[in-house]
């Protein structure tokens, strides 16, 4: 595997979209709503640097399965406890990459009312996007390639990663 982004790189980045969502939303409360299991460390670590009041929900959403690219269909493991009517609510995701799944996602919490719905991404891949989804907050922007590390898998593994790697499947890690 191949290092792409250091784990100081990424604490810069998070850092920054945590200082960008903390101005937003100075005034206000938001609700953080973690795509599981991808988000989980990145959503952390960004929980920590926004200064405005936070509360977190998860939801669990699957596209890929232990493929490298997305099957296109999506479905909701599971759905947020919050009410979210009313609420400032930022989606936090670990990669978009089709778009498919933050433009389900969006449509889903939509029908909830909510105040205002955002997208936070730390990694932002636009080659092969065929959904035109606004993304409000980007980490790093990557044209292609499969990645693993910082909560990024492959068939639920290389998640524990500090720093992002290209990822070949076809020389996996003994």
């Amino acid at each position: 595997m191949k290092q792409l982004y250091s784990k100081d790189y990424i604490s810069a980045q998070v850092s920054r979209i945590g200082k960008e969502i903390s101005r937003d939303y100075r005034d206000s409360e938001i609700l953080l709503v973690v795509i599981l299991k991808g988000a989980m460390l990145f959503a952390a670590d960004l929980a920590r640097e926004i200064t405005c009041p936070v509360t977190i929900d998860f939801m669990r959403v699957s596209s890929y399965g232990a493929n490298t690219s997305s099957s296109g269909e999506i479905l909701l493991k599971t759905d947020i406890e919050a009410n979210i009517c009313g609420k400032h609510v930022i989606i936090i995701e670990d990669i978009i990459d089709t778009g498919l799944t933050l433009q389900a996602l969006t449509n889903h919490l939509q029908q909830r009312s909510p105040a205002s719905l955002k997208v936070c991404t730390l990694i932002n891949k636009k080659k092969r996007r065929v959904s035109a989804i606004n993304v409000d907050y980007s980490g790093i922007i990557m044209d292609d390639g499969f990645i693993v590390g910082y909560g990024l898998d492959y068939n639920e593994h290389y998640r524990n990663l500090d720093a992002i790697y290209q990822f070949d499947p076809n020389k996996q890690l003994p």
